[in-house]
């Protein structure tokens, strides 16, 4: 299936491939070397929260099999890897260094090494320290310069060894889904909550871009938002489509343009939380990079009055295991629309993926449908590049199954097979697909 991108964009060898991975997810060891309790460790323990209180305690032990992710990754022909650094091995709840955490991502970040590969780090993949959360977490302004002590003491260790560096994953998730729905950790149900732990991220990414800077003047250093473009289900429905689509802004409108999107904030007004002097202008800091991640669309359709919307699940369309519609060409209309609204750095799309019903059968596991999916999404890129959008690399999520926070280990989102039980890892034919087609840009 890989022959046709043969004539694409992807086949030029400037065009980073790689794959994704975050520290929660996959690491385990969360009680080795002094790592302190996270969040996500405390949400893990609350009955319901979690498909059956499934918890990151093991994951797929990388902190002790990390030497043979790595190898694999190399041997799967792919140029960058994108980790996660887990603050709560890096600084300990009295605000100390723990060298033995900066020592494991040492020993992971020399592997790469070895193998010649593109390191990305994300420096916040959700795991806040419990000890923080404990003071208020994202709703206490303090955190964010906390956030900014920690980057110091990663950035000042690594340096240039981290060729980018990622600030935040997925903020609207950490603010939205922690603070407003309560799906992920510390599971908050409050919009005043949600929309003061935005403003509490951005400012945090803020505060960290001169750090990155000062201490690794040679990486690109940048953030990783998700997007979910909003469809409308119907003619009349466009209006309430349109608001919808300003939370895909909420987070890229004031790195971009130091604002948030009008329209949800003077609907909001009420709940925003209190904007200081120069926030907006440290939130506005110039970036080298945009990591899109893109899974999905969102079908929208009126919900009583303006702009109260709901999602419409259609029923004749593909979905993957998760229940998310595959829709490939969302993903070109987000990147041209992106391009044409902001004076933007160079994106690379830094998760893709889709989770599907692996089953092993004769040591083998043929996801056909994960193949479909990525063959078309990254038709989707390379049409993107075609249409004059700068688009540097792509991230498959992810190397291999892992912990699918709320979900459990149920969703397997991995090009990688993982038996829990023996932590055992069998390349999927998804991985094999990625391989010929990178073999194929040697040649």
């Amino acid at each position: 299936m890989y022959k046709f991108l043969k004539d694409s964009k992807l086949c030029d060898p400037k065009f980073l491939f790689g794959v994704a991975t975050a520290s929660y997810q996959i690491e385990g060891a969360t009680s080795v070397d002094e790592r302190c309790p996270s969040i996500w460790d405390t949400f893990c323990a609350k009955p319901g929260a979690v498909y059956k209180q499934h918890n990151g305690d093991v994951a797929c032990d990388h902190y002790h099999l990390y030497q043979d992710d790595v190898n694999l990754i190399a041997s799967l022909g792919m140029g960058a890897y994108r980790l996660s650094i887990a603050w709560p091995r890096i600084i300990k709840f009295d605000g100390s260094i723990n060298q033995k955490g900066l020592d494991f991502y040492d020993r992971v970040i020399s592997a790469l090494e070895e193998k010649n590969l593109t390191i990305m780090a994300t420096l916040y993949h959700w795991d806040l320290p419990q000890y923080l959360d404990d003071e208020g977490g994202w709703l206490n302004r303090e955190t964010a310069y906390k956030y900014a002590e920690y980057v110091e003491v990663v950035s000042s260790y690594f340096g240039d060894r981290i060729d980018f560096y990622a600030t935040l994953n997925e903020p609207w998730c950490s603010a939205f889904h922690g603070y407003r729905d309560g799906k992920h950790a510390p599971g908050i149900t409050d919009d005043r909550s949600a929309f003061l732990a935005s403003h509490n991220l951005l400012l945090a990414h803020g505060l960290a871009v001169p750090i990155l800077r000062k201490n690794a003047p040679s990486s690109k250093h940048g953030i990783v938002l998700n997007f979910t473009p909003a469809y409308p289900a119907n003619e009349s429905a466009k209006d309430v489509a349109d608001f919808a689509d300003e939370y895909n802004h909420w987070f890229i409108k004031p790195i971009m343009e130091g604002e948030y999107p009008e329209s949800v904030y003077q609907h909001y007004i009420d709940v925003m939380p209190t904007i200081e002097d120069g926030d907006m202008g440290i939130i506005n800091a110039k970036i080298d990079f945009l990591g899109v991640n893109n899974y999905s669309r969102g079908v929208i359709d009126q919900d009583g009055q303006y702009p109260n919307y709901k999602e419409v699940h259609l029923s004749d369309v593909e979905r993957t295991h998760i229940g998310w519609e595959v829709y490939p060409e969302g993903l070109l209309k987000l990147l041209t629309d992106l391009n044409q609204t902001y004076q933007l750095p160079p994106i690379y799309i830094t998760e893709n993926g889709a989770a599907v019903d692996d089953q092993v059968v004769d040591g083998a596991v043929e996801d056909e449908q994960r193949c479909r999916y990525y063959q078309n999404h990254l038709s989707s890129v390379d049409q993107a590049i075609r249409k004059g959008v700068d688009i540097r690399g792509y991230f498959a999520w992810s190397l291999m199954d892992n912990f699918e926070w709320a979900e459990g280990y149920k969703m397997r989102f991995g090009i990688v097979y993982v038996d829990y039980k023996t932590q055992k890892r069998i390349p999927k034919r998804s991985a094999l697909w990625f391989k010929e087609f990178l073999d194929s840009r040697q040649q």
